[in-house]
């Protein structure tokens, strides 16, 4: 996969050991991150690059991460996505395709957003996590739920 990356990419690193990911984004600017999901021997539940999927994104919030696995389970790509993936590629992958994926998580990474796009998003991530409550909701953003009722139908 590296010889295919380089073609394309400017510099791409490599690691067989997941607790180098850290390590290597802490040295330098990541753009993305092609994340396998799993490591260990005789481990396929992808339970490993879900972890290290939540660790990335916890270090690095803005890093796109797009997982690989051999295994085309849907729960697993729908469990990734909701923890916040890109993208998701199943092996045995096109190069055309794979290089195609990669280069629209770039560029979405670098489309401007708007305000009013932030704030939407801000408040939808809110409201989930409150689980739609409302007043609970208003509070964690700082806002009346008065402010917050206005705020979402003008959104």
């Amino acid at each position: 996969m590296k010889y295919l990356l380089v073609d394309t990419f400017n510099q791409v690193l490599t690691t067989t050991t997941p607790d180098d990911i850290l390590k290597l984004m802490a040295q330098q600017p990541i753009d993305m991150v092609l994340l396998d999901m799993n490591f260990a021997p005789g481990l396929n539940n992808g339970s490993e690059g879900l972890f290290w999927l939540r660790t990335i994104r916890k270090h690095h919030p803005d890093v796109p991460v797009v997982l690989l696995t051999a295994y085309a389970d849907i729960s697993l790509a729908v469990k990734g996505l909701k923890q916040g993936a890109s993208d998701f590629i199943t092996k045995p992958w096109d190069n055309d395709e794979l290089i195609k994926k990669l280069k629209e998580v770039l560029d979405m990474q670098n489309e401007i957003v708007s305000l009013d796009e932030v704030e939407k998003e801000h408040i939808r991530r809110t409201i989930d996590r409150c689980h739609g409550n409302l007043s609970q909701a208003a509070e964690l953003l700082g806002i009346t739920r008065q402010t917050l009722y206005n705020k979402m139908r003008r959104l």
